[in-house]
């Protein structure tokens, strides 16, 4: 560029677009050469202090690189521009104090003025930070002086640590930390369930070793043949038998794992456990959904899974498999952005959690139906009151709450699939229905199942706590394993408290304590004015309700409004707590404040031991695990039924035995006539009916017909005999 003469005096600096100054160069055809007294880009900077021209000492130079624009003019303060780092470096103080002397006469001043801008725009350009280059060589610059006083720089972290740390804050995540809690728990609290889990089983080995089998046949019948589901190996000739009893079918994945009784013995051993630690968990989840805070939430979960009165289910994993229930509830509540305690926040709804509450629910019921349908008519009604609410407000202040059309299908879609799968899952107990009417329930079967009023506060003998304290008042109940249904006395005591000290609103308080006594006057059965206008209206006109023989297990719902009422309490405690705390100096809240907090949570706890008793499993017959069916094993009747349907598991060979809810009749009929067996008619029946084994059992023997007959010769009945164990082998 070219500059004209100028006088001595201080110069101005002078924007010059967007790259740092350059030196000087003679105008181009494209870059006209500024006027004296003006800057690059036409505007005068006149000083009228001094009257003197000031010109420009750069130019406006356009360039590919995206670098801040630092222009200083000849006699000017040269200050450093910031680049895309975002502040100037110690060399722009020393920018400050260099001037140019402008253009003279003297060749040798200007010459100079430039060599001192330059050595400024060098030390401007430290670290890279600017791209400005006075010259094409680039100039040492000193360090800034304050630079030994800066923090160290943080190393750059490994890849290692870099994927180690989405994992750690993963494992310190509540949730995270509520499931492991939750096993852990379970473990302890089912104990000593895992210590020998291939030979013990909780309770008692029969009911638990047909659900072993259950668990089994489902796993390996969706392998081999799915098209066979319910026409199981059992109870041969019968159809449907699979539909017999609830099929914990939602157990199938871990069926599939493992062969033999043993490995079926270890298969119901652990989910036994993992369901416990399902409902603390989904108990929990609910909680803290609707508003509580973790001890309230923990206090929930714990005493909804382990409320004495599960003590006496302990032989029926399909009553302890109910963690589904609050599970899913907590997720559908989640996706529509509701909670008992905040209301409906629309800014909270995410209709992936919608879709996950529904498959939920759908796996909950295809546990059975003895839990599964009442939890449906839940679901039906909660949707029907939700619809409701939506209508009234929109009556009322004339436009609907916002929800969505993604939640809107989410549920449509979601609720088609839950009902889905529970048709699919009631066809063939309509099956069975059908053909075996005798099987359908009556209102006399109810009232034998139908507990007073006194069960709600007895406990069953398995309680560690209350069993041996209340044995006087189970003597009174003529079935103790579906009358004893305390739910224990510390969750009524935190019920009770949460009714007036609370942090749910008293509607909703008021709403759960009604939910408690509705409840409990239909888990009475016949019991309440012979449930005229409460328990049998239900078992005549609701569908599949005539299948549920025990109104006792309505129970769990209300354990889980209790555990609700409960959490409310608790939560408002620990904040109570808190404020306290944070009056005090330290603020820290000191030990008897944090065990007051604790201490709800630790009752509970405690009141939830058990005693329940593990026998050993019988052992299987070597006999059965080459036996080819059909077979029958004598002698045979509802117990020892259940464990040749365990001891099948090697193979699954089709046997005639089979124990369930209800017997068949044929079954009765084939019991009788095989109890002179062997004998001509025996035999002959027994063909006909298409058995082609026997298979009977030397320590079961005593006290029976075959006591005598079991080491009859047989040649004249053209079977053969054989010993094979502890079992004799007839192949007929």
């Amino acid at each position: 560029m070219t500059t004209g003469q100028s006088k001595p005096g201080k110069a101005r600096p002078a924007s010059t677009g967007d790259d740092p100054i350059r030196p000087a160069a003679p105008p181009t055809g494209d870059t006209p050469a500024a006027s004296p007294g003006t800057t690059a880009n036409g505007a005068t900077r006149d000083d009228p202090a001094q009257g003197k021209a000031r010109t420009s000492a750069g130019t406006a130079a356009k360039g590919a690189a995206d670098e801040q624009a630092g222009a200083t003019t000849a006699g000017t303060a040269a200050k450093g521009a910031p680049g895309r780092n975002g502040r100037a470096k110690g060399g722009a103080e020393k920018a400050d104090t260099a001037k140019s002397v402008g253009t003279t006469s003297d060749g040798e001043k200007e010459a100079d003025s430039e060599k001192k801008a330059d050595d400024a725009k060098d030390a401007t350009a430290k670290d890279g930070e600017s791209p400005a280059k006075a010259t094409n060589e680039a100039k040492p610059v000193d360090p800034d002086r304050w630079e030994a006083f800066a923090s160290a720089p943080e190393p750059r972290p490994s890849w290692l640590t870099r994927a180690a740390r989405p994992v750690g804050r993963s494992l310190i995540h509540e949730w995270t930390l509520a499931a492991l809690t939750s096993l852990a728990l379970a473990v302890l609290m089912t104990w000593p369930t895992l210590r020998y889990p291939r030979y013990t089983l909780p309770q008692d080995t029969w009911d638990p070793s047909l659900q072993a089998w259950q668990m089994a046949w489902s796993g390996h019948i969706l392998l081999a043949d799915p098209a066979r589901l319910w026409q199981s190996n059992t109870f041969f000739p019968e159809l449907w038998s699979f539909a017999f009893s609830d099929t914990l079918l939602g157990y199938a994945p871990a069926g599939m794992l493992g062969s033999g009784p043993e490995d079926a013995v270890l298969r119901y051993n652990i989910m036994f456990v993992l369901a416990h630690a399902l409902a603390t968990l989904g108990a929990y989840a609910l909680a803290r959904q609707l508003g509580a805070g973790r001890i309230g939430a923990a206090v929930a979960g714990v005493g909804y899974a382990y409320a004495p009165w599960l003590l006496a289910q302990a032989g029926h994993l399909h009553v302890l498999s109910n963690g589904g229930i609050p599970l899913a509830l907590a997720m559908l509540a989640r996706g529509h952005g509701w909670s008992l305690r905040h209301g409906y926040r629309p800014d909270r709804r995410h209709d992936g959690w919608v879709y996950g509450g529904w498959l939920v629910a759908a796996w909950q019921i295809s546990l059975g139906f003895g839990i599964g349908l009442p939890f449906a008519y839940f679901l039906a009604a909660a949707a029907l009151v939700a619809a409701v609410l939506f209508g009234v407000k929109w009556l009322r202040s004339g436009r609907t709450l916002p929800f969505g059309r993604r939640l809107l299908v989410a549920d449509l879609v979601g609720g088609v699939f839950f009902a889905g799968v529970g048709a699919l899952m009631a066809f063939p107990y309509f099956q069975v229905t059908e053909l075996h009417p005798y099987a359908e329930r009556s209102v006399g079967d109810i009232a034998i199942f139908s507990p007073p009023a006194s069960g709600f506060v007895t406990a069953p003998a398995e309680s560690r706590i209350w069993g041996g304290l209340h044995e006087g008042a189970r003597a009174a109940l003529p079935f103790h394993a579906e009358m004893t249904l305390l739910p224990g006395f510390v969750l009524y005591a935190l019920a009770f408290g949460g009714l007036f000290f609370s942090v749910w609103r008293l509607r909703h308080r008021l709403f759960l304590l009604g939910g408690v006594l509705v409840t409990m006057v239909f888990a009475m059965g016949t019991r309440f004015f012979d449930g005229t206008f409460t328990y049998v209206p239900l078992f005549e006109h609701a569908p599949g309700w005539n299948a549920l023989r025990t109104p006792g297990r309505l129970m769990l719902w209300i354990t889980l409004l209790l555990a609700l009422l409960a959490a409310g309490a608790v939560t408002a405690l620990t904040d109570r707590v808190r404020e306290l705390a944070a009056q005090r100096v330290p603020s820290w809240p000191g030990p008897w404040l944090r065990i007051a907090t604790l201490l709800p949570l630790l009752l509970v706890t405690v009141e939830g031991l058990n005693t329940t008793p593990h026998p050993v499993v019988p052992r299987q017959p070597a006999a059965m695990r080459s036996a080819e069916g059909p077979l029958l094993v004598l002698p045979s009747d509802q117990g020892l039924d259940q464990h040749v349907m365990l001891w099948s598991t090697s193979g699954f060979p089709d046997v005639a035995n089979g124990g369930s809810g209800f017997t068949p009749r044929q079954l009765d009929e084939l019991r009788r006539a095989s109890q002179s067996f062997p004998d001509p008619n025996s035999v002959n029946y027994l063909r006909t009916y298409g058995v082609r084994t026997v298979v009977l059992l030397r320590d079961e023997v005593p006290g029976t017909p075959w006591e005598i007959t079991i080491d009859a010769p047989v040649e004249s009945l053209g079977i053969t005999r054989q010993e094979v164990g502890d079992a004799v082998v007839y192949r007929l």
